[in-house]
């Protein structure tokens, strides 16, 4: 089969189009002849070497697909289902042998690669928002990177738990897909302190939490945007590691909280799994949230301008790529200025490939 492999750390140069062998599944485990694969900025981190892992490796964390053969011991699944997973290595191929108690049957009507543009994102806006820090109604939380894929269907959730929500965006036509998809109040970062904009739309009184995926540039500043007693959720780290922290800086600003969660963590059971992927605990759309931007968001549903105008990406599997050279494998650049896109991949949309 074909797969787009790593073999030392680099740019997107060291991305090769190669021959593997095809998987057979193991005891507990199916495999799942890949639609599409899920493209993150995790993916990034482990083509560059910033996370360090065993050489060389097949890309990708996530996919939607067909179940082709299963192993003894299998209930969760059969062959046929339609089903998508996240968080495991592989994904850039054409087949993949995977954990059966981590595929996820997809609903009818959801495609697989709606299943693979959604999965890891969607989960994480739903642990965020749902766990890490419960939001409820009086509660005001700051969502950085708001038109990015976790970012839209963070704002959904949070704005379904009755949260009010502020999101920092780059461009005017992000902060317009921030708002419909529930953020209230938006700020344009390349134009304004966000730290300011948060104390003037509080009244000065700060935020219960800041919900943090750019890292180094934003890190410090948020501290200064929670009230006492607040969380500050980081969870990425796009524009860089925020490096040495000390911990008394969270006594000094209001006995604050600092969490550094990751998706494994919130999914370790099959149950908590479906649970999340079912979107329960979301709360139930206002009445004024847009019509498209409704339901089951943990499930994968994106919302319909999100997937041609912001968020992420899902590539077709690698057997639909053949004849592109290494380097051609990234979105064209430039297309809405995301930092993705001056690495392997463009994240200024959430397009699935072929249409």
């Amino acid at each position: 089969m074909k797969a787009i492999r790593v073999n030392t750390t680099g740019g997107p140069e060291v991305l090769r189009y190669e021959d593997t062998p095809e998987p057979t599944p193991k005891a507990g485990e199916a495999t799942v002849k890949v639609d599409a694969a899920g493209i993150n900025y995790v993916d990034v981190y482990q083509r560059s070497g910033h996370y360090k892992l065993a050489l060389p490796l097949t890309l990708g964390l996530e996919a939607g697909g067909t179940v082709m053969a299963i192993g003894p011991n299998v209930t969760e699944v059969k062959v046929g289902d339609k089903v998508a997973y996240t968080g495991l290595p592989g994904a850039y191929a054409e087949y993949a042998a995977v954990p059966a108690a981590r595929l996820v049957v997809l609903p009818t009507g959801l495609s697989t690669r709606q299943g693979a543009a959604a999965m890891l994102q969607g989960l994480t806006a739903h642990y965020l928002a749902c766990s890490t820090y419960p939001l409820k109604s009086g509660d005001t939380c700051l969502v950085h990177a708001a038109a990015g894929g976790v970012g839209l269907l963070l704002c959904q959730i949070a704005k379904m738990r009755g949260a009010r929500v502020i999101g920092t965006v780059s461009t005017e036509e992000k902060a317009k897909l921030a708002r419909e998809a529930g953020a209230s109040d938006v700020i344009l970062y390349t134009k304004q302190d966000f730290e300011a904009e948060v104390k003037r739309l509080t009244d000065g009184k700060g935020l219960q939490v800041v919900y943090d995926s750019v890292g180094q540039t934003t890190f410090d500043k948020g501290f200064n945007c929670l009230a006492p007693r607040g969380m500050m959720a980081l969870y990425g780290q796009s524009s860089g590691p925020i490096g040495p922290f000390d911990p008394q800086t969270l006594n000094a600003k209001g006995s604050l909280f600092l969490t550094r969660p990751g998706l494994n963590h919130h999914i370790i059971t099959r149950a908590e799994l479906l649970q999340r992927s079912a979107g329960a605990d979301c709360g139930r759309p206002p009445v004024d949230l847009p019509r498209a931007r409704r339901g089951r968001v943990g499930a994968g549903r994106r919302p319909r301008r999100a997937r041609t105008r912001a968020g992420r990406a899902a590539r077709p599997a690698p057997a639909e790529l053949a004849g592109v050279r290494p380097g051609l494998l990234r979105r064209a650049e430039g297309r809405a200025g995301h930092p993705l896109a001056q690495r392997d991949v463009q994240g200024g949309g959430a397009r699935v490939h072929p249409p």
